[in-house]
């Protein structure tokens, strides 16, 4: 079995990588048997070079090897290119045709962005994969092939699943061993080498000096997120070698072959919804209103207790607790002290309760003021009773973790579990 260095050496691949030679330590590993493989990894990383690793170091390397990119084939005429055709199958067909599985039999396939097949095309490959067999498009004879598939894709696999773009058992068929290979901004050891390598390579074709990045562009060069991966940094070193009088690259010439493709600075992007964040627009509104139910009783309180006792020092004292919730821990108590001496405390009468109406010879200066009842609205009690449940269910039953989901006080939780029979 060769070493990695040396298949690099053979093939032309250049890196140290540790994420690259893995994936090269996989292709060697596998080559000797006839298992399907699935290369996936961004545009322009270089899966075409798994491939044919795998081709020439396995029994069928003196088969033949036929690179397909199904991307680039119509959907129309890709199972004739694929299986092939009989005479007068289709409009145009003015004879049979061998398709891509009959001429490769006893060698491999490379099915490039296999993720672009159509449905009914992936219904033939998938029975070619579990047991040979193929059908030529307008003919009903049934035909053996004995082929290795090799097959790569840029596009999340699973993602075409959920959307039924791509079918799962053929999925599942195809990567029977998968290989990743890392895109170039993972690779920072290896971009200045490459740069490199392919300035070397373009200064010997077009027969002129080589050209050399001073320190800064080198910081360029690596800081940059190549989102054309090898083919994009191969592009732009042809590019300044053809273009570039001065032998000498600086950071500000090398930005002009460097498309702007906006802040680099790092994005936090939720690509599913989950139950726990309450992603959903309705149960927000919920539990905002919760809450703003939840403070209003919490003041509701605080104002009855004042309206009482008229000593703001007590009904601090007495309702730490609510102070505390409704302000937040790190309010300074003369915050809540200077607040409470702003408010005009009602004066009523001793013998009078605080549910009785005031008498008519006192002055009523609070008359503009709306009386509020307080109504329990049996919908927003369900969802509350809702999403207590939920919160509970999350967190095994700790009562700590969901009342800090909740944004209310354990205490509070506690409370309202009792209330609810939980």
């Amino acid at each position: 079995m060769e070493s990695v260095q040396a298949i690099k050496q053979r093939f032309g691949i250049i890196g140290n990588d540790p994420k690259l030679n893995r994936a090269i330590e996989k292709a060697i590993q596998v080559a000797p048997t006839d298992i399907s493989v699935l290369v996936t990894g961004e545009s322009g990383v270089g899966k075409e070079s798994i491939p044919k690793i795998i081709h020439q170091l396995s029994h069928r390397k003196h088969g033949k090897y036929i690179a397909v990119n199904c991307g680039a084939i119509p959907e129309g005429t890709i199972d004739s290119e694929l299986f092939g055709h009989e005479k007068g199958a289709f409009t145009g067909a003015t004879q049979t045709r061998s398709g891509y599985f009959e001429v490769a039999d006893g060698g491999t396939i490379f099915l490039d962005e296999v993720g672009e097949l159509p449905l009914t095309t992936q219904v033939r490959l998938l029975r070619v994969l579990e047991n040979g067999e193929f059908i030529k498009v307008g003919s009903s004879k049934v035909q053996k092939t004995n082929v290795r598939i090799v097959a790569a894709t840029n596009v999340n696999m699973f993602e075409a699943i959920k959307k039924e773009k791509f079918r799962e058992d053929l999925y599942y068929r195809l990567s029977t061993v998968e290989i990743n290979l890392p895109p170039l901004r993972d690779r920072k050891d290896d971009i200045h080498l490459l740069f490199r390598k392919f300035a070397s390579d373009f200064a010997l074709k077009y027969k002129m000096p080589t050209v050399k990045l001073n320190d800064d562009a080198v910081n360029l060069l690596l800081k940059y997120r190549w989102n054309g991966n090898i083919r994009q940094l191969r592009n732009v070193a042809e590019q300044i070698s053809v273009l570039e009088q001065n032998r000498s690259i600086n950071a500000s010439t090398l930005q002009n072959y460097l498309p702007n493709t906006g802040s680099t600075l790092p994005a936090v992007v939720s690509s599913s919804k989950s139950e726990s964040d309450f992603s959903s627009e309705r149960e927000i509104l919920y539990k905002v209103l919760f809450d703003m139910k939840s403070d209003l009783n919490d003041l509701k309180k605080l104002t009855m207790e004042l309206m009482k006792n008229g000593s703001a020092s007590d009904v601090q004292k007495d309702n730490e607790h609510l102070i505390q919730k409704i302000y937040g821990n790190d309010n300074d108590d003369d915050d809540f002290e200077n607040a409470v001496e702003d408010l005009e405390v009602l004066s009523i009468p001793e013998h009078s309760e605080v549910n009785e109406s005031v008498s008519s010879d006192v002055e009523d200066k609070y008359h503009f003021a709306e009386e509020i009842e307080e109504e329990e609205t049996l919908s927003l009690q369900d969802k509350e009773l809702e999403l207590i449940k939920k919160s509970l269910e999350r967190h095994n039953g700790k009562r700590k973790l969901a009342a800090a989901e909740l944004g209310i006080s354990e205490r509070t939780l506690y409370r309202k579990i009792k209330q609810y029979d939980l």
